[in-house]
């Protein structure tokens, strides 16, 4: 059996790919596409088919030990910490977030919509709160979150948004929800499954996941109480990554072992929100949803997404799971340019 490729540096060749076909056979194109930073500055791809990996590579001083600041696709590990906690039964999608916070209570802005505002709501990205990162006029934005000590209270502390006349509603939506892209609620949501579980973030993620996945290369950053960054704070190499998106793939199960219930990896990729109607892409449990085309055909996949182009993508269909890691962060277009790789690089492969 051939061993995986690995390209060192800029762009340094190893040995050949494994591959279950002549589709990742010739990569001296993508590489040199890579090379010229036609797809901004990648520092690791890698592809799996079938569980194993196809394609390896490793850019602009990478390696397979680096690890990998990739934002905001921490929050999708998040989500299934979430999944573990309702899989442990002492959460579910349907337990009133604000229930769990009775210290951080009274809360400003006091409303009963807040307090029956679900752990759902949160991982939908569809909750009450004027907390939106999109927009910069939101009092909820991450960066007024982090300039706070509390997020907890920060969070909590937000007023009910509004939908004015020219806005879209809740009652008229598809699904009955409407999107607005919101870290704090995710905070909030990872604070969840802490205060059920009585177990810090840190340690239930690594007993649930990374004892199981083998994953012992990582970095959390803290806010300042000392509490991990579940929204965008973890730091894992490329085949860490691979790991937590081949696990989902296959139901929950990695290796032979059960790592989450099949039930929620179903139910978390399940469309709950339109996020971008313009593109065609919905949201479900902190994952976004998606499809591409083959020769005419479209198929569904699902996705995390990170600032600056960091994408992990699970392809159901074609039974594979693609890490795309970047560090084109807040650049504009960094996002377009991994569309451009998957459709250039990877989903013209397949025809194959």
């Amino acid at each position: 059996m051939k061993r995986p490729f690995i390209a060192l540096g800029i762009l340094a060749c190893a040995t050949q790919p494994l591959a279950a076909n002549d589709r990742w056979d010739n990569i001296s194109t993508l590489e040199e596409n890579v090379r010229k930073g036609t797809y901004g500055t990648i520092t690791s791809i890698l592809v799996m088919e079938n569980g194993q990996i196809v394609y390896e590579g490793y850019f602009n001083g990478a390696t397979v030990d680096s690890l990998h600041n990739t934002r905001s696709v921490t929050k999708t590990i998040t989500g299934m910490a979430v999944g573990a906690a309702v899989d442990d039964g002492v959460l579910s999608v349907d337990t009133p977030a604000a229930s769990l916070f009775a210290d951080v209570a009274p809360f400003d802005n006091p409303d009963p919509r807040k307090d029956a505002m679900t752990i759902e709501d949160m991982i939908t990205m569809s909750g009450v709160l004027d907390c939106d990162d999109s927009n910069r006029s939101s009092r909820g934005t991450e960066s007024r979150m982090h300039s706070v000590e509390d997020w907890a209270s920060f969070f909590w502390d937000l007023p009910i948004r509004g939908y004015p006349g020219w806005s879209e509603k809740p009652a008229t939506a598809k699904y009955g929800r409407v999107f607005a892209y919101c870290s704090s609620g995710v905070e909030m949501a990872g604070q969840a499954v802490e205060r059920a579980t009585s177990t810090t973030f840190q340690d239930y993620v690594n007993m649930k996941f990374f004892e199981p996945l083998g994953i012992t290369l990582f970095g959390w950053s803290e806010n300042g109480l000392g509490q991990a960054h579940k929204s965008g704070g973890l730091s894992l190499t490329a085949r860490g990554l691979a790991k937590f998106a081949e696990m989902h793939r296959n139901g929950g199960v990695y290796q032979g072992q059960r790592v989450l219930s099949q039930a929620w990896t179903e139910e978390a990729v399940k469309s709950r929100v339109v996020a971008r109607s313009d593109q065609g892409v919905e949201y479900g449990y902190l994952w976004w949803l998606s499809s591409y085309e083959i020769s005419g055909a479209r198929y569904e996949d699902y996705y995390m997404s990170g600032n600056g182009g960091n994408r992990v993508v699970v392809m159901p269909a074609h039974d594979l799971a693609v890490v795309i890691t970047k560090t084109d962060y807040n650049q504009r277009g960094a996002h377009q340019k991994t569309d451009s790789f998957l459709k250039e690089e990877i989903y013209s492969r397949l025809t194959r």
